[in-house]
């Protein structure tokens, strides 16, 4: 990254004028979330402190709400190096590695310390498993737990036969044949849009994406099951990171710790939050009823005894470490 002017003679001279590759570095970083989404906040708060850290050297731009690409192709485009940088929800990509949907698995984790052990517990194997895809992982920060969405009471989960029940990844499709309901898949950018035209009437999530959807419009009940805490993981292009400079490179490690201390605060924070905005739009915001609880916690052994078998021995044993 070199300029010269052809018309300088000597080579006091192209020295002289000969900027080096000190030059400003542009990545771009795709996510899938709105722009005042937790996550998006959290991820353009990274790009700053890297900008900071580093003089503007390193500049990052976030582009939040899928406006770069759809949550699906973000992994795929940061290996592939069409972007540098990407953060996704790691629970979509399962069907690649089953230790990518640890954290989908129905009330293992269902409080924010839990959810941190099983996040340090699975750290090595997913961090190994996206080095063999090219990419390196920088830091990775919860969402709310999860709840069910419905426009009818729901007081089992027979009550759930026959929903058009929004999927996003292997384990809410799961669900949805265990209860015989209808799997649909919509990533969270096209949620509001299926809402309004009922294509699904029925779905699992945060508060945060009920909240950031308009859940309200076309949903009346959020029944609070905290069966999961997901997780968005970010990560870079390693050949991207090995291209920087040992300065900047400790830069974006250092802010990614920064990141992701901030995310998990931040996400505790504002779930209780989330879920006070659903109330005062109207909805009801309950526990699910005992029988409802009952029946979703067997669909949660299934489920972990379905993992386990595609996990094998490393999924055992990062459940076994978990457990400690």
């Amino acid at each position: 990254m070199f300029r010269f002017i052809k018309t300088c003679a000597t080579a006091a001279c192209v020295a002289a004028i000969a900027v080096p590759a000190m030059a400003q570095t542009k990545w771009n970083l795709p996510a899938a979330y709105p722009a005042d989404n937790p996550h998006s906040v959290n991820l353009i708060a990274f790009a700053k402190d890297v900008a900071d850290a580093t003089g503007n050297k390193l500049q990052i731009t976030v582009h939040p709400a899928a406006s770069l690409f759809k949550a699906p192709e973000i992994k795929r485009a940061v290996a592939t190096g069409q972007a540098q940088a990407g953060e996704v929800l790691i629970s979509l990509h399962e069907n690649e590695d089953p230790m990518f949907g640890i954290d989908v698995i129905p009330f293992l984790a269902t409080s924010y310390p839990a959810a941190k052990r099983l996040w340090f517990a699975s750290k090595p194997a997913i961090e190994k498993k996206l080095a063999s895809q090219g990419l390196m992982l920088l830091f990775a920060v919860p969402w709310g737990p999860q709840g069910i969405y419905a426009k009818k009471d729901l007081n089992t989960v027979e009550d759930m036969k026959g929903l058009k029940w929004r999927a996003y990844n292997v384990g809410t499709s799961r669900i949805a044949e265990l209860v015989g309901a209808q799997p649909v898949t919509i990533q969270a950018a096209e949620l509001p849009q299926a809402l309004a035209t009922g294509v699904v009437n029925a779905f699992m999530t945060s508060g945060s994406t009920g909240y950031d959807s308009k859940s309200w419009e076309t949903m009346t009940h959020f029944y609070d099951t905290q069966a999961w805490i997901p997780k968005n993981v970010t990560f870079v292009n390693k050949a991207a990171f090995d291209a920087l400079d040992k300065p900047t490179q400790d830069a974006i490690l250092k802010a990614s710790a920064v990141a992701e201390e901030r995310g998990w605060k931040l996400a505790e924070e504002k779930a209780k939050w989330y879920l006070e905005q659903l109330q005062a739009n109207k909805m009801k915001v309950l526990p699910p009823p005992p029988a409802l609880k009952s029946g979703l916690e067997k669909i949660g052994e299934q489920l972990t005894a379905d993992w386990l078998k595609k996990a094998g021995a490393d999924g055992e044993a990062v459940i076994a470490a978990y457990k400690k």
